[in-house]
């Protein structure tokens, strides 16, 4: 099965602050599937480091009110073009992203609080038809490891 996945959650240091959030149990799933690696954030053109954003009112802002939305929505669809162009059937993103999300994101306010949402990405993946898994719901789901 191709299995699209955070970049991130493979180790690649494209997180806003220059880091990653490594799984190996994200990792391990190349033992048995294809991975097909995205950033959608970098993707758009963010770089690495970038000030980091969440989303207020529909769009893409950072701390400061700069609105990052074109760049952002720009990395989103390249990600759902090579979603398609691959065939995925499944997607394991990082959660609480504002790109990658599935169950929950930050509320817009950069406060840490958190609520019921998505990231673009995972609506984009859903409307498709791909199966959207949070990195942290893996584990329970042995039947892919």
């Amino acid at each position: 099965m191709k299995i699209l996945v955070s970049a991130c959650l493979m180790g690649r240091l494209c997180k806003y602050n220059a880091g990653h959030n490594f799984r190996q149990a994200v990792a391990d799933l190349a033992q048995k599937h294809e991975l097909v690696e995205v950033c959608p954030e970098v993707m758009g053109g963010r770089t690495i480091p970038r000030k980091c954003i969440e989303i207020r009112n529909g769009r893409f802002i950072e701390a400061d009110g700069t609105d990052v939305d074109a760049e952002v929505r720009d990395g989103v669809c390249q990600a759902l073009e090579i979603a398609k162009k691959e065939n995925v059937e499944l997607a394991v993103l990082k959660s609480r992203s504002p790109t990658c999300g599935v169950h929950q994101i930050y509320d817009g306010t950069f406060s840490g609080t958190l609520i019921d949402g998505q990231g673009a990405l995972t609506e984009g993946l859903r409307a498709l038809g791909v199966r959207v898994l949070d990195d942290e719901e893996l584990l329970s789901c042995p039947e892919l490891l």
